[in-house]
């Protein structure tokens, strides 16, 4: 039995030469960092955006030509990179104008979303439903049914925010392997 598995790992070995094993590290290395931008695009602590266009530069620097990824491909995951990053920003503040928040509102959004991140997972959907809520009450002058509207609309503005994030990031990661395959 061992003498087959071992014969049969031997015939493997052999199949892979010691020219294409780079390709296979290369393409390990690729889909390692897109897994991992795809989690950095839940997981607020990691920039996931930034490792999927990383693993786009990896990808190209590893295989030179042969890579299949085109300038162009990184000027795409640029422009993607920063909207998603514009539109999750403010996406919390646009929430809670869209819900008739004040400028106040949008701003303790704005404002509550940023210490949010330093409170980690909770404080991404608290922060700027916080923010917004004491911006309304103490600035805006707001009564307590506007200020928890104003909030509410913080939270669905931040969640639109980190759906949209995702699906960028998705965008990304199919963008980055059918530009690369393109050469197979």
């Amino acid at each position: 039995m061992w003498n087959d598995v071992f014969s049969t790992f031997g015939q493997l070995v052999a199949l892979v030469s010691w020219e294409s094993s780079g390709v296979v590290v290369a393409w390990i290395v690729t889909v390692s960092l897109i897994l991992a931008g795809l989690v950095g695009c839940l997981v607020p602590i990691l920039p996931g955006h930034l490792i999927l266009l990383i693993a786009a530069v990896a990808h190209r620097l590893m295989l030179g030509e042969e890579s299949g990824i085109h300038w162009w491909s990184f000027v795409v995951l640029l422009v993607l990179l920063t909207a998603s990053q514009a539109f999750e920003f403010f996406s919390g503040a646009a929430g809670t104008k869209w819900f008739g928040g004040s400028k106040w509102g949008a701003w303790g959004a704005l404002i509550g979303g940023i210490v949010g991140m330093f409170f980690f997972p909770f404080g991404l959907i608290l922060g700027p439903l916080i923010g917004a809520l004491l911006f309304e009450k103490l600035f805006a002058k707001k009564e307590n049914t506007p200020a928890i509207v104003s909030g509410v609309g913080s939270v669905l503005g931040t969640v639109a925010g980190m759906i949209v994030k995702l699906a960028v990031g998705v965008v990304m990661a199919v963008w980055i392997v059918i530009d690369a395959l393109e050469w197979v």
